[in-house]
């Protein structure tokens, strides 16, 4: 959740605050145990375009909205390890819940070419890179790559974490549950350069250094969510950590302005004046 720069009177036209639509999202961190051979495991993480309408420039896990077709009818008969029913409860939502498992393996496929899934007969996965641009220009849905090539996603090994809601006053907003899991082994992710532009491999405390250097810009969901990978020693330990969190509670940062109504920072739950803010 980035801190907007306010834009011109005179460029922009006001909006109310209170109209601008939540749209559900999901974000997943792929880890794998640190290749140093030190105690540690390693994030995936992806810089966003600079032109890109939320979080430019941005260093981010693969994520995104979760659209219509994640919770397509016929979705569930390829899903293994976790149904509608189960994943809403999780979410603490009535129905709908395994849409969002769906939309970070579909998001995690097309930013970062890492598919959570396998052959329903066993044996190997084979990737075509043209899958992966096919399913982000919406000319082939994951439900069709599924069924084509006789696809099951695995949902077992995806954890849910956390979840974050964007500010009011942003002029877009994200209501985000945040997921864990391990990489395949025999998978190597990387950017689309199309949405993010970068990307690499780095040991939580080391993105949460590089960003207080000012050399990594993130937002504070993506950092409280390193401070949750830091200190565990490998990868399985993560995800066992993972798969113990039930109901982490919804974190609502409020925006700070001055007299003038300039932006002036972000507060969290527990600072001083956070109830004081709308």
């Amino acid at each position: 959740m980035s801190v907007p720069e306010r834009p011109s009177s005179s460029s922009v036209t006001p909006i109310d605050p209170a109209l601008v639509p939540v749209k559900p999202a999901a974000t997943v961190m792929l880890v794998r145990d640190a290749l140093d051979g030190a105690p540690g495991v390693e994030v995936f993480m992806l810089r966003r375009t600079a032109n890109a309408v939320f979080g430019a420039g941005m260093f981010v896990f693969p994520g995104g909205r979760v659209d219509g077709v994640d919770g397509a009818a016929d979705i569930a008969r390829f899903c293994r390890g976790l149904d509608d029913e189960t994943a809403s409860r999780q979410l603490g939502i009535d129905s709908g819940g395994l849409a969002y498992w769906v939309a970070a393996i579909r998001e995690c496929f097309e930013e970062a070419g890492v598919l959570l899934a396998s052959p329903r007969s066993g044996g190997p996965l084979t990737l075509r890179n043209e899958d992966r641009h096919e399913i982000h220009d919406s000319s082939l849905s994951l439900v069709e790559l599924c069924r084509r090539d006789d696809l099951v996603l695995d949902l077992s090994t995806t954890y849910y974490v956390d979840h974050w809601i964007t500010p009011i006053g942003e002029q877009r907003r994200f209501d985000t549950r945040f997921f864990v899991t391990e990489l395949p082994v025999d998978q190597e992710p990387l950017h689309d350069d199309k949405e993010t532009v970068e990307s690499l491999w780095v040991r939580p405390a080391e993105a949460l250094r590089m960003q207080a250097a000012g050399d990594l810009m993130m937002m504070p969901p993506t950092m409280a969510n390193l401070r949750f990978l830091e200190p565990h020693p490998t990868a399985a330990a993560a995800l066992a950590a993972a798969a113990l969190v039930e109901d982490p509670p919804c974190v609502l940062p409020k925006i700070r302005r001055d007299a003038d109504g300039r932006i002036t920072g972000i507060a969290m739950p527990g600072d001083a004046d956070y109830d004081d803010l709308v």
